[in-house]
């Protein structure tokens, strides 16, 4: 009854051709990549971008763009390798049950829980927000009473409610429903990008790298924790600032590791799964330096309004029309993400009922649909209330962590799995294994501290739960504790 008990490579794969509890393989390389691009683009394309320059970082905020680039894509390779090696539905929390143990797979499923339906929840809201400005614009007025902060958020709740019914009828459904938001965000942000050059004045890039200043400083809970254990403040503007910048764009990036929760239905994991997630990545960071030079060569960077940086770069210049534009864009690229994270918690889910760590009924899929639909409806029932229902807002930082927490445990599992199983097919492999993955989950872990405080201790305050659910139920009913139910013999203990 060891915790640290391993389900194998060979296990987990066997699993995935259980008749009522396998998904359908749909999925192609341009699926997964266009996939991909949905989750990682979403409103902060129009806002992060204008923050971390007019705060932090100037016109190098293109600097800092491509630092959170490499720093995310060593993460990404992680990914790639694990995803192509092991293509079972489940993401980090199945590739961490086949190499660090039961407990820590439980622990990172949790955590990717709580990653996926909390981040789902606050981008609908932020939808709302969006959708409400963009009929205002188009002259329709949403009523207050169930509009963004009231006590009845209705727009985000109707959007889960659509996307969940959406999902649940088939992941194919979907990938079209996304494919066409996917192909308008892009064709907008293209727009902005091209249409923002013709008013560039170069000596808006000078100094590209202002000189450097103190930064602003938080107190109590709300103070990072590396500036309570370090007493390292920050700074703004010079080489610290690019590096502040980078911790700030790097969320700008995170989503890419959603692709790796469909890995079980991809049609040709070995290669789709890597080409999907570098491939959206990379698209992503182009996209990024063009909308930073865009903003930092529009306005100068001491004059850009942090909170709607493109809307008010193109009023400044009398084409306020466009701020339309850029709401529908918003509005198309988080329904998008929405999609994307429900998608992501149902897989995790999927794959953790499967084990039996949750109640097994939950991983039932549906012959006509190949999806898990009561699990998905579970889902999105509890994600349309949460976003519709409690100011959950405050608690963004807590999808930072726990994605942040996701790509630490990953990248050390990489080098851990080569030495236990150097007999495993890997169709993709990380270069300089090991110091590229210990590198990726050093960089990962440093971002976590630059976190509040207050988000840590909501952090642990969620492992104790999720501990006491484990130790009380998943300990017990995991199909590696009970034996063979569905042609599985229980592993022995490392």
């Amino acid at each position: 009854m060891s915790i640290f008990r391993t389900k194998s490579i060979e296990e987990s794969i066997a699993a995935t051709a259980d008749g009522e509890h396998s998904l359908k393989k749909n999925l192609s390389a341009l699926d997964l990549t266009v996939f991909g691009i949905g989750v990682i683009i979403g409103a902060g394309i129009f806002t992060v971008t204008g923050k971390a320059a007019a705060q932090f970082a100037g016109p190098s905020i293109v600097i800092s763009f491509l630092v959170g680039a490499f720093c995310c894509a060593l993460a990404a390779i992680c990914y790639a390798e694990f995803a192509s090696t092991v293509p079972v539905s489940g993401s980090a929390y199945t590739f961490s049950y086949a190499t660090l143990g039961e407990i820590v797979a439980w622990i990172i499923g949790w955590d990717l829980l709580l990653e996926l339906m909390l981040g789902s929840s606050v981008v609908a809201q932020g939808w709302s927000t969006y959708f409400v400005v963009f009929l205002d614009k188009l002259g329709v007025h949403w009523p207050d009473a169930i509009g963004p902060g009231s006590h009845l958020d209705l727009p985000a709740m109707l959007l889960v409610v659509v996307l969940t019914l959406l999902v649940a009828k088939g992941i194919k459904e979907s990938m079209r429903v996304n494919l066409v938001l996917v192909a308008v965000k892009l064709f907008i942000v293209l727009f902005v990008i091209f249409a923002g050059l013709s008013y560039v004045k170069t000596s808006n890039y000078t100094p590209f790298i202002p000189p450097s200043q103190a930064g602003p400083s938080s107190e109590g809970l709300a103070a990072p924790l590396i500036q309570v254990l370090f007493g390292m403040q920050p700074a703004s503007f010079g080489i610290m600032g690019i590096v502040a910048g980078a911790s700030i764009v790097f969320f700008a990036y995170i989503g890419f590791d959603v692709v790796a929760t469909t890995a079980e239905e991809a049609k040709n994991p070995q290669r789709d799964l890597p080409i999907g997630i570098i491939a959206s990545l990379s698209i992503c960071t182009v996209l990024y330096v063009a909308v930073s030079l865009v903003i930092t060569g529009m306005v100068k960077y001491d004059q850009i309004d942090a909170k709607a940086a493109l809307a008010s770069a193109f009023e400044s210049v009398g084409k306020g029309g466009y701020a339309t534009i850029v709401s529908a864009g918003a509005v198309a690229g988080l329904t998008t993400v929405v999609m994307t994270l429900l998608i992501g918690a149902v897989r995790v889910t999927f794959a953790m009922a499967r084990d039996h760590l949750l109640p097994p009924r939950l991983a039932q899929t549906s012959t006509k649909t190949g999806t898990p639909v009561l699990l998905t409806l579970i889902i999105g029932a509890a994600v349309a209330l949460i976003a519709s229902l409690t100011p959950i807002g405050k608690l963004e930082e807590m999808v930072n962590i726990g994605t942040l927490a996701a790509f630490t445990l990953v990248s050390i599992s990489v080098p851990i799995l080569r030495r236990k199983r150097p007999d495993l097919k890997r169709s993709f492999t990380v270069p300089l294994n090991p110091f590229l993955p210990i590198l990726a989950a050093v960089v990962c872990f440093y971002l976590m501290l630059n976190l509040s405080i207050e988000t840590w201790l909501r952090f642990v305050i969620w492992m104790v739960l999720g501990f006491l659910v484990y130790f009380l139920y998943s300990r017990k009913h995991s199909r590696l504790a009970v034996g063979d139910r569905h042609g599985m013999s229980p592993a022995s203990p490392d």
